[in-house]
């Protein structure tokens, strides 16, 4: 008998439960599935980093700890997991993620709000560019990044992506390394952000890459709070140099009230919503993960705990 333990909010567990179950049986899977295993008995962990686990020393069975979030800097540095770690990459997550950068992306491009928020009567018109004339950049090629950048580039938009490493994606120009960043920004028309959150990436937008950017430039960030220099961010948006920003992640969560995001003209607050583990979809790729397992298979979206992601 494989047990698999379930380790995240007890709320969650309604949710996951049946989806899980009839995922792990269409794998061919015979399981014994719960909340409550003993640690010396568990052979996979599904885990949330908001669960209340965070030693995994009893855990001497366990084969690998499943990650239920794309994000894993909430556990890679927990120095008692010697275990493999997997992120969770599903098709629900990666089409969520798309589907909320277009419509962002196309609400700056076609200058939705001029005509959204004008007084009755306004009649102006004046047509937006196509977006074969509006570049996009995307900083974080990995599986919701590379998605993004590639349907970007099916609407028309000419699309830059840049990684810590290089890349090959058809139809995009692909870019690494320094020198790559400050070419990949210098287009960037619209700048969408899906880098993990490392030391290395940390305030990756700060002053000099904001500056390096178009002036009216618009930041998309449904990456990580981090990723930007909220200070560095903030007067550039008051200088006019950034036209617009839509952000969805902030080093604190909720984002609080007093905070200059929610008042800034320019500015776009959405409440963590751009993507979410759907459970239909992430329990697929569970029991996906468990059957190679067991199978002496390698594991889908293992983490490097050097790079963090």
């Amino acid at each position: 008998m494989i047990n698999v333990l379930f380790a995240a909010r007890q709320d969650r567990w309604p949710a996951y439960e049946g989806p899980l179950k009839t995922a792990i049986e269409a794998a061919g899977l015979t399981v014994n599935l719960g909340t409550d295993i003993a640690a010396d008995q568990v052979d996979y962990i599904v885990y949330a980093p908001n669960s209340d686990i965070k030693d995994f020393s009893p855990f001497t069975r366990a084969k690998a700890v499943l990650n239920l979030w794309a994000g894993v800097e909430g556990i890679v540095g927990n120095a008692t997991l010697k275990l493999p770690l997997t992120r969770m990459v599903d098709p629900g997550l990666t089409q969520g993620m798309v589907e909320w950068v277009l419509g962002h992306a196309m609400r700056f491009h076609l200058g939705m709000d001029a005509h959204i928020h004008a007084p009755a009567g306004t009649w102006e018109p004046k047509a937006p560019p196509l977006t074969w004339d509006r570049r996009v950049t995307v900083l974080g090629l990995g599986e919701l990044g590379a998605a993004c950048a590639q349907h970007l580039a099916q609407v028309g938009f000419p699309v830059t992506g840049w990684a810590r490493s290089q890349k090959d994606l058809d139809g995009i120009t692909c870019l690494s390394g320094e020198d790559g960043l400050q070419s990949a920004l210098s287009t960037a028309d619209i700048c969408v952000l899906l880098l993990p959150d490392t030391a290395a990436t940390t305030n990756i937008l700060n002053t000099k890459t904001l500056q390096a950017m178009p002036r009216g430039a618009c930041i998309i960030n449904p990456g990580r709070g981090p990723l930007i220099d909220d200070n560095a961010l903030i007067a550039e948006l008051d200088r006019g140099h950034i036209g617009h920003a839509v952000l969805d992640v902030f080093r604190t969560e909720p984002l609080p009230k007093d905070h200059p995001y929610w008042h800034h003209p320019s500015v776009l607050v959405t409440p963590h919503i751009a993507s979410e583990t759907r459970p239909k979809y992430s329990a697929q790729t569970i029991a996906e993960n468990i059957r190679r397992g067991e199978a002496h298979e390698p594991l889908l979206h293992t983490v490097d705990p050097e790079l963090g992601y």
